[in-house]
């Protein structure tokens, strides 16, 4: 995509108004387009790193957030990653992991990443040097599986 602005900051950095755009991206995808009605909102946003595409309207084209280690898993992670509808097919999602990887490694050089992906983009993540740790388990009944990928 053209005309892209990549953001990495902590929660308080947000404006409220590029918070509001972040939720509701996130709240189309996995709230509407995958029909999954779950509070998406669960404490770990405060605590979290922030990666958004920002198009020049200041949509959230792409997002991801780094998770601390010890907050959801003892490595850190990568969750809540999105590509908006508009921007899909663009390759914004193999940027976004890049950048996303990048920070991660930054914010936390010494812990490996670990992330609960959703089943079909398995192969995605591996593409990056992600690899299944776990068996299939359902989350929201969606089919997902744990994947680490450690440093070299």
């Amino acid at each position: 995509m053209q005309n892209i602005s990549w953001q990495c900051c902590r929660f308080q950095d947000l404006s409220l108004e590029q918070l509001y755009a972040i939720l509701r991206a996130r709240s189309e995808v996995f709230v509407v387009e995958q029909n999954c009605p779950y509070l998406d909102m669960d404490n770990a946003d405060q605590e979290s790193l922030h990666l958004i595409a920002w198009t020049e309207e200041q949509k959230a084209a792409a997002y991801l957030r780094i998770v601390p280690p010890g907050l959801k898993f003892t490595e850190a992670s990568l969750g809540r990653v999105i590509t908006s509808e508009f921007a899909r097919g663009t390759g914004i999602g193999k940027q976004l992991l890049t950048h996303g990887i990048a920070a991660c490694k930054q914010a936390y050089p010494t812990h490996a990443i670990r992330i609960g992906a959703q089943q079909y983009l398995e192969k995605f993540y591996q593409s990056f040097g992600f690899i299944t740790v776990s068996e299939m388990y359902l989350e929201d009944d969606i089919p997902h599986v744990e994947m680490l990928l450690t440093h070299p």
